[in-house]
């Protein structure tokens, strides 16, 4: 949710961190995942994280259901944005029931009366939150955020193996009221961005003091900028959420409709390379004004979150801007998982322990601790579930020597022990009832490599930045461990 908090609330999240560090451990206690290394300091921030992150659990027989707070902390809410950033730190801690709660109840809301929005934020008591709503016809939307949510769930099938997230009645109509009427309603068009008009499903009459009628569709994640058209953020979010579609369409087997919805996805990212970089800087442009004018301010985090840079030398020149400059606690609580996935590992390290720093201000945002969460387990372990295939794959991303443990992971209807015993071997524990493939991977080129001892055949393949990695793919039988070596 909006970053700006009033002194009054700074406030009450201070004087809550006292309760929160006192119940830290009865509500750790909560969620069977725990992460172990000889780092002690990654250690610790993990530790933080999830106590921190399961405080933020609603409580039994809220009207609501089961959720997890993810806006401003005295609100007793969950924003849109911020369930989709933070779904996956919550699947790691075991919060799937309030995953399946809280998204259900966003895809459901989505109506013509918002203009094919749904509610920006809800509440603990089952209602939109009245910081964010009126009525239909008045209230707060970030118009990145539809997409968002879309990427978000085809992220928790892969995650889960749970189909109900790209199946599901509310799901599959919310996916198809986004990609069209939505964008239509919008004019959201790749060929319209720069073009369409500022407000264009306004109340009438139309009050430019009334944030409910000014801020009914922000173009942007960016909330401080004024006289906003379009912000590249929303750019990036149309590729990757036409692109994310493509992809549920394909698991679907409609061939044809996925393609053509994967060159619609093309044709936004085409645009953000011709229109949004500026050759001078070296930069990224984060938005467009009403003044006919691009600018800089936020959101470059957002072209890493939604995976839209393919340009290899702009990727990297992005990160390094990023890199240079300290961000708010929100987008910075992105950046661990980010540049783990980026290659930038010793970066990565360093936003995790500087979120988990007690001297962070802010760092209660609930972004944050799911944000270590996910920068902990799919970033420094590398731990990518896919569903399609049924296989996980791991890889340890460090500069450093030692190891590191997950026990109790739960991913594709069964759960994991995960060690890095070096960056050359690797145990995986399946602790479920049915068999599983790992995919052992291991930076470096190495030909020789034995699984429990029986030497196997080495493949190669290249992640994003070039480098090589050998891997091997094994099946892992229930209550069964499989210890993988590369190497002589």
């Amino acid at each position: 949710m909006r970053p700006i908090i009033s002194f009054a609330c700074r406030k009450l999240c201070f004087l809550a961190i006292v309760w929160i560090l006192s119940s830290t451990i009865a509500y750790a206690q909560e969620a069977d995942v725990k992460f172990t290394s000889s780092d002690k300091k990654m250690e610790r921030a993990f530790v933080w994280a999830k106590g921190m992150a399961l405080h933020y659990k609603g409580k039994v027989g809220d009207p609501v259901g089961p959720w997890y707070e993810s806006a401003l902390p005295p609100r007793e809410a969950f924003c849109m944005r911020d369930v989709s950033h933070q779904s996956i730190g919550a699947e790691i801690l075991g919060l799937s029931k309030e995953n399946h709660n809280m998204f259900t109840l966003f895809a459901s809301n989505i109506s013509a009366s918002k203009n094919w929005c749904t509610y920006w934020e809800m509440n603990k008591w089952a209602k939109p939150a009245p910081e964010d709503y009126r009525n239909d016809k008045e209230f707060w939307y970030n118009l990145t955020a539809n997409f968002d949510l879309i990427d978000a769930t085809w992220r928790l099938y892969l995650w889960t193996g749970n189909k109900y997230y790209i199946n599901d009645k509310a799901f599959t109509n919310f996916q198809e009221k986004t990609v069209k009427d939505y964008i239509d309603s919008w004019v959201l068009d790749a060929d319209s961005l720069l073009t369409r008009p500022a407000h264009p499903n306004a109340p009438v009459p139309f009050n430019e003091e009334d944030s409910f009628h000014r801020c009914r569709g922000l173009p942007s994640y960016s909330e401080g900028v004024p006289n906003l058209k379009t912000g590249v953020d929303l750019v990036a979010a149309l590729y990757r959420g036409l692109l994310t579609y493509s992809e549920i369409l394909a698991a679907k087997r409609a061939t044809k409709e996925a393609a053509l919805y994967a060159q619609k996805a093309e044709r936004y990212r085409q645009r953000l390379e011709a229109d949004w970089w500026d050759e001078k800087d070296g930069r990224y442009y984060t938005y467009y004004g009403n003044d006919h004018k691009f600018g800089k301010d936020e959101g470059e985090t957002f072209l890493l979150w939604f995976d839209a840079l393919k340009n290899k030398q702009r990727r990297e020149q992005t990160m390094m801007h990023i890199a240079s400059k300290t961000w708010n606690v929100e987008n910075t609580s992105y950046l661990p998982y980010l540049f783990y996935k980026n290659g930038n590992w010793d970066k990565a390290r360093d936003y995790i322990l500087y979120l988990a720093d007690p001297s962070t201000e802010r760092r209660e945002y609930p972004e944050v601790s799911f944000g270590v969460v996910e920068g902990v387990i799919q970033g420094l372990m590398g731990v990518k579930p896919n569903a399609q295939s049924g296989i996980v794959s791991t890889i340890y991303k460090t500069n450093g020597s030692g190891n590191a443990t997950v026990t109790h992971l739960s991913l594709l209807n069964t759960t994991i022990n995960l060690t890095h015993n070096s960056k050359r071997q690797s145990t995986l524990y399946n602790g479920g009832e049915q068999q599983l493939k790992w995919k052992a991977m291991f930076y470096g080129i190495y030909k020789t490599a034995k699984a429990n001892g029986k030497s196997t055949s080495v493949h190669k393949e290249t992640d994003e930045q070039g480098k090589t990695i050998s891997f091997i793919v094994v099946v892992v039988e229930p209550g069964k461990a499989v210890n993988v070596k590369v190497g002589d």
